[in-house]
Parts: structure tokens; sequence; C-alpha cells
């Protein structure tokens, strides 16, 4: 198959390894230089549960010829320029896969990208970047895929799910998908600003005796949201998710405190902030969330005082 990955970085770049290895043809689009210049002179690399992989994989400043699913893993605040981009391999029949975090991103690419061809998801793989054009696929977990569209076709998600099987991502598609995407918000509203703000590694986020009742509050007020719009979430299902995952996840720092770490730009807006703006369209408060998008968003303005 071939595929174009949009955004090099600790997610992007390990499946592209693991996409080439498995014998597709992979090309990745990322504007960093350094790692255009890498790829051309050694390849990349990703350190897997199973061991190293290297691969050939051409990295290119935008999308060259054709793909038949083109995966979106940047930043949120680079998607408005990645729907651009991939403008014309939508128009050629490419399908776009976005797996970002958060919630809002596929409605930026829906405005490029015809509905039909747009497959949203989640993952619990978890990577992280240890050197320009090197990569680690920390923990595996499970991905889920489906229509970005009620009642669009399925084998657009399929095809996604397939590419991703193949590349030793387990992945499902489903038509229920927007409730697996809410969990995982669930999940990152709780724990993603907790970790920016605090330091804190995830397996210790809940240690302090005032965390764990912020997190668990957290994640209450976003499932208060997501049942506002007939998801059927269950609050002491996603608390004991929540606890197992940071009880597994020893001193793995998370994406948005790594952001925080390298002062940059983090996901707030499409974590806690997609959660405060969804329930003010359902008229549901979430003060504890709201809190947390004035907060991360005064620690990105110190960073320039």
């Amino acid at each position: 198959m071939r595929v174009t990955i949009v955004g090099g970085g600790a997610m992007g770049g390990t499946l592209a390894v693991e996409a080439a290895s498995a014998g597709h043809e992979v090309s990745v689009v990322d504007v960093d230089r350094d790692l255009r210049a890498h790829a051309a002179a050694s390849g990349l690399s990703a350190d897997t549960p199973e061991g190293p992989l290297h691969a050939s994989v051409p990295v290119v400043p935008e999308p060259d010829g054709g793909a038949d699913v083109a995966l979106v893993f940047v930043k949120a605040q680079h998607t408005a320029a990645v729907a651009k981009a991939v403008e014309p391999l939508a128009a050629a029949g490419t399908i776009v896969a976005s797996l970002q975090n958060g919630w809002g991103n596929a409605d930026v690419l829906a405005e490029t990208v015809p509905q039909e061809q747009l497959v949203v998801g989640v993952t619990y793989n978890s990577c992280t970047r240890l050197s320009t054009g090197h990569t680690a696929h920390t923990g595996r977990g499970p991905t889920f895929v489906g229509p970005y569209r009620s009642g669009a076709p399925s084998g657009p998600s399929e095809t996604v799910a397939s590419l991703l099987s193949s590349s030793g991502w387990t992945c499902e598609a489903t038509a229920a998908v927007l409730g697996e995407i809410w969990k995982k918000l669930v999940l990152n509203a709780a724990t993603l600003p907790t970790a920016a703000l605090t330091g804190l590694p995830a397996g210790v986020l809940c240690e302090p005796a005032a965390m764990r009742p912020l997190v668990d509050g957290l994640a209450a007020e976003a499932v208060a949201v997501a049942r506002t719009q007939r998801l059927d979430l269950d609050l002491d299902e996603r608390l004991e998710a929540i606890h197992r995952t940071l009880d597994r996840a020893g001193r793995s720092r998370a994406s948005m405190l790594q952001d925080a770490d390298a002062r940059r730009k983090t996901e707030i807006e499409t974590v806690n902030g997609a959660v405060v703006r969804a329930g003010e369209r359902h008229g549901v408060d979430a003060p504890l969330n709201r809190a947390m998008v004035a907060l991360v968003a005064g620690l990105e303005r110190s960073w320039s005082l």
C-alpha cells in the first residue's frame, strides 16, 4: 500500500519505520530540515518492543505523488496547514485519517477532504522521540478507527485498519468510533494538563494526596459532557482505566508535559478546551477543565516573558 505519513515526530516516525518494514511504500511529510537531511543520509530507525528496525523512508516538505492512505499525526496547531497540503491528495482519491490527540482536528480536515474519504481514530500506542530520525515504540495498545461522518461507507476505515494492523498496530474499524475517541479524551483531559502543570511523570501523577481528586474530577466533567452527546461512557470504568494506565506508566512523561519541557505550544485547546466547548453547547459546566485551559495558557505565556 502507498502510504503518506504527515508528521514525522514520535508517533509518525515510528509508524513510518514499522509500515515500511512491513512492505508498504511509505513517505513522510515534515518541515524539519534536519529530519529530511538525516532521512536522506541514513534513513529512519525505531526501537520497538520486538527489536530495533531501520528503513529507508523519504522525508519531504510536502506531499509528492499519490497515496492510498495519508495518516495525520501533527500537533493540533498545524492541522489547518495540513488540510491545505493534503487537499490535492484527497482530490485524487486518497483516504485521509487523523489519529491526533483531542477532538476538533477532523473538523478542520473536513474543510478540504471529502467526508466520505475522511477517517478518524484514536490510538493507545505510546512512542517517544530519542533523537533526529530515531524513535521508540514504548508501549503497544489498541487503535480504533471509523468514518468521520456517521453513516459513511466503512471501506476507508477498513483500509486504514488493515494498514495499521499489518504494520503491527492492533486496530479495529468501528462505526462507534466517536465513543472511543471520547474515552481517550477523558483520559487525556484528566492526565495531560495535570502532568504539564506539575512536571510529574505519569506513574506518580496521583501520588500526592490532592492530585487524585483533581484527576478524577476532570474525568467526571468530561464524562458528563460526553453523555450529553448520547455517548454511553461509564464514569467508574473510565476512572478505573485511568488509574490502571497511570499505575503502569512508570517514569513516562505525558505528551503535554514533553511539550511544556520543550516550551512548545501544547494541545490544551483540543483536549480540555474541546470538553469545555462541547459542554457549553449542551449546557454542562466544566469548571475544572476550564481552569486547566486557563492555567496551561498562562504557562505558555510565561515562556515569552
